[in-house]
């Protein structure tokens, strides 16, 4: 199967002279959901940013949708085809109103009148914001807004949407209606998230970033309980996956674990005192209902 997103030997500098992507070969196909995850400074956004074409002076080739992103134009006629919706809303909601908003997509697709108000209407609908058009942006809430920042994308009916953190700084409620937008979304999806819970549910496959390298590409079960793995590129093993996998093992005492810390002062030859914390975690019993409290002395 041909991908629709084919990414060889691809390199970028910041002005700055930061690399943030090196040397990276990628294939995304048809209907497949990839997170990509890693620490901050791994590159994901980086990487979202040149899929979409938004950066230029690339060193190797990006192909998206059947066109190598080799020129302005190339990056002009995708746009149709791949939506990316940014982390944080307010970088995407520029309009005075919602259905301006949702509307500028389609007018610079050169839609008539019609069909631009079709498609907010439409949009809208999909992300459960109906009669919001005359709603200012910047007063609504946080879930509102990635709902908004969505309909803007969806009015355009793109074939892949890109997704950077949709689902950080959301309450409860709120991130379980972007979860289920995204679910919803039939089409190809990349998904830069630190959102564990997300990935277990939608992902098919996990890919470990780290300075801009691809450390690992697999399944999410593969890689998010590959503590070594994990560790070794700046991240950590999600607590909930240490639980189902104590779960299934029957360990009971690795259910009761919980992690903390220690702070203590640690004196140098030169007589420097340094404040020093130790994070790690070990089996306790629950006899007691209270939290373990841990108390080091100087």
């Amino acid at each position: 199967m041909e991908p629709v997103i084919q990414i060889k030997d691809l390199s970028f500098r910041y002005e700055n002279g930061v690399e943030a992507i090196s040397k990276i070969n990628l294939e995304v196909h048809k209907g497949e959901t990839v997170v990509l995850i890693g620490a901050n400074g791994a590159g994901k956004s980086t990487l979202l940013l040149l899929m979409r074409g938004i950066l230029g002076d690339l060193d190797g080739r990006t192909m998206i949708a059947g066109k190598i992103l080799d020129s302005k134009k190339k990056v002009e006629e995708i746009a149709a085809e791949v939506g990316l919706v940014f982390q944080n809303p307010d970088d995407q909601l520029f309009c005075p109103s919602v259905f301006d908003d949702v509307a500028f997509g389609p007018i610079n697709m050169g839609l008539s009148r019609e069909e631009v108000g079709d498609r907010v209407r439409m949009a809208l609908a999909a992300v459960g914001l109906t009669g919001y058009e005359r709603r200012v942006p910047h007063q609504l809430s946080d879930g509102e807004k990635k709902r908004v920042s969505l309909a803007t994308i969806y009015a355009m009916k793109p074939r892949i949407l890109l997704l950077d953190e949709p689902t950080s700084h959301l309450d409860p409620s709120a991130r379980l209606d972007v979860v289920r937008l995204i679910e919803e979304f039939d089409g190809t999806r990349v998904i830069a998230t630190h959102d564990f819970e997300f990935i277990l549910k939608a992902a098919t496959r996990v890919i470990l970033m780290s300075r801009g390298e691809i450390k690992a590409d697999g399944l999410p079960v593969e890689i998010l309980t590959n503590e070594t793995l994990l560790r070794e590129n700046g991240m950590e093993m999600p607590l909930v996956v240490r639980y189902l996998m104590a779960l299934q093992s029957g360990d009971h005492e690795a259910l009761h674990e919980h992690e903390h810390e220690h702070i203590y002062h640690y004196h140098t030859q030169d007589g420097v005192s340094e404040r020093r914390v130790i994070r790690h975690s070990h089996p306790h019993d629950h006899t007691d209902t209270k939290w373990p409290i841990h108390e080091s002395g100087e």
